[in-house]
């Protein structure tokens, strides 16, 4: 990899890291809603699939090594709790978006996120709290789905706003 990417790759990780502690608690779930997916999304936009990929491990092994990354905390313990789903979820749903984002064009990068990177996120909250927590599948989805779809919107319309204005104003591609 280049140097350029390198630091692409970083700054990514770093703002991930950042945005996860901008977040508030729901009280009927043990989901939270932060920042992150926001600049989650952001990397699918300006990254390549394999770079993507490497930024949420990246951003995963940092909090399982017990940096505060995970919504304030850290430690092994997040993954294995019943959001943790959420967070492997990220390994797929992510580069997944990215490799199918297509050309730099915000309907696009809003359509992809919400058909591909949030049911591929839900999926893995829904199987976790399912799990974890010995609850029904309806039950998982009015903890783990339900309460996240409107704001997972607007976030991804956040993020495609940002890709586009980077992805025009730097050729990142």
């Amino acid at each position: 990899m280049k140097i350029r990417d390198l630091t692409k790759m970083a700054l990514c990780v770093a703002l991930c890291c950042i945005s996860a502690n901008f977040v508030f608690p729901l009280p009927f779930t043990p989901g939270m809603v932060t920042a992150l997916t926001i600049f989650l999304s952001l990397t699918a936009y300006i990254l390549p699939p394999k770079q993507t990929f490497l930024v949420v491990l990246a951003y995963l092994l940092l909090g399982a090594a017990g940096l505060p990354v995970f919504a304030g905390t850290g430690g092994i313990g997040r993954l294995v709790s019943p959001a943790g789903g959420f967070y492997f979820a990220w390994l797929i749903a992510y580069p997944l978006l990215s490799a199918f984002k297509g050309n730099v064009n915000f309907r696009r990068y809003v359509a992809m996120n919400i058909l591909i990177a949030m049911p591929v996120t839900y999926l893995g909250g829904l199987i976790s709290m399912v799990l974890i927590l010995n609850i029904s599948p309806l039950e998982a989805a009015t903890m783990a789905v339900l309460p996240f779809i409107g704001g997972d919107i607007l976030k991804a319309c956040a993020a495609a706003f940002l890709g586009v204005r980077i992805n025009l104003a730097s050729k990142w591609e």
